[in-house]
C-alpha cells in the first residue's frame, strides 16, 4: 500500500490529536481534525493550535487539498473553516452530517438560518468513496456508532479513525450520544479490523491508560485486533454491547459538548452574530 507521511499535533486541553498527511512525491496534503482553542470560563476562542498546524504546512511547502473532520466532535471545537481560509483545500465530512444537523439543530433551536443539508461543507463523503491526496489513493469508510456521521479515512496505509477506537490499552469510543449505538460501533470496528494488519491507525484522542506514562496516537490493525481491551478478536457483539452500555452509563458528558457541537455542525464556523454584534453559544437546560 502507498505510504503517506503523517505529522501529529497534540492539544492537551482536549486530549485531541490533529494530523497533516501528505504525499511526499507531490507534497499535496490533507489536514484532519484541527482544533479551535476555547476557554469555557471566559467564552474566548484562540487559533494557537490551528496556527501551529498552519505553520508546519507552510514550512514544509505542502499544498492542502483537503481539510477533513472525521465526525462532529463533542470534545473540542473544530478549526476546519479557519484552516481552509488560510491554506485552501476542500472542506469535507461524512454525508451523514445531515442526521447530526437535524438532531442538534432541533436541540439548539437553531432556526431556519441553520441549514441541515450539509451545505456548510464543500464535500460530503459517502461510504466507500475513493478520492486522492496527491497521487495516494484514499477511501472514506462510514464507521458509525460513536456518532451517526463518523468516517474513517484510509489514506494509503494510514487509517484516521476519529473516536471509533483508542489505543489498545484504553479501548473504544462511547456510544451514548444522540444517534450513537454500541452494536453499530462493533460492526464498524470489524470493518476497520478487516484492513491489512500492518495498516497504521491514527487516533483522534488518547486519555493515557494508568499503566502508561506517555500519550500515544498511533497503533496498527494487528495490535488492536490482538489486544484492544474492549474489542479484541474473540469478543462477541453481545459481549461488547453489554460492556459498552454498562460503561457508558457511568460517564459524564464531555465538558465542551454543548459549545463544540454548535460550532462543529456548522463546519467550524461560529454561530452568526446577533443584532448587538456578539456571537452566542446556547446552553440547553435539562435536555441531555
Amino acid at each position: 500500500m502507498q505510504h503517506p507521511e503523517v505529522k501529529a499535533f497534540f492539544d492537551k486541553a482536549s486530549n485531541t490529536f490533529s494530523y497533516v498527511a501528505w504525499d511526499p512525491a507531490t507534497m499535496k496534503a490533507a489536514v484532519l481534525d484541527s482544533v479551535l482553542d476555547y476557554d469555557a470560563a471566559s467564552g474566548r476562542t484562540s487559533r494557537k493550535s490551528a496556527d501551529t498546524v498552519i505553520a508546519f504546512v507552510r514550512a514544509q511547502g505542502l499544498i492542502v487539498e483537503w481539510v477533513i473532520d472525521t465526525h462532529v466532535h463533542a470534545d473540542h471545537l473544530s478549526a476546519s473553516s479557519y484552516v481552509q481560509s488560510v491554506l485552501g483545500g476542500k472542506l469535507g465530512i461524512g454525508e451523514h452530517i445531515r442526521t447530526v444537523q437535524d438532531s442538534f439543530g432541533a436541540l439548539f433551536n437553531a432556526g431556519t438560518e441553520f441549514r441541515r443539508d450539509g451545505s456548510q461543507f464543500d464535500h460530503l463523503f459517502s461510504d466507500g468513496e475513493r478520492y486522492m491526496v496527491g497521487r495516494i489513493e484514499a477511501t472514506a469508510m462510514h464507521t458509525p456508532g460513536h456518532t451517526p456521521a463518523c468516517v474513517t479515512h484510509l489514506i494509503g496505509d494510514a487509517a484516521f479513525v476519529g473516536d471509533t477506537l483508542f489505543m489498545p490499552d484504553y479501548g473504544t469510543a462511547r456510544c451514548d450520544f444522540p444517534g450513537g449505538d454500541a452494536a453499530t460501533l462493533f460492526r464498524s470496528i470489524q470493518k476497520i479490523y478487516a484492513l491489512p494488519g500492518s495498516t497504521r491507525i491514527f487516533l483522534c484522542h488518547d486519555y493515557r491508560a494508568p499503566a502508561r506514562d506517555e500519550f500515544a496516537h498511533e497503533t496498527t490493525v494487528s495490535a488492536e485486533r490482538s489486544s484492544n481491551i474492549h474489542v479484541h478478536d474473540g469478543v462477541s457483539e453481545a459481549e461488547f454491547v453489554a460492556m459498552r452500555t454498562s460503561r457508558d452509563a457511568t460517564l459524564s458528558m464531555p465538558q465542551l459538548i454543548l459549545p463544540a457541537v454548535q460550532v462543529n455542525m456548522r463546519a467550524g464556523q461560529l454561530p452568526p452574530a446577533e443584532d448587538n454584534g456578539v456571537r452566542y453559544l446556547k446552553i440547553p437546560l435539562d435536555a441531555i
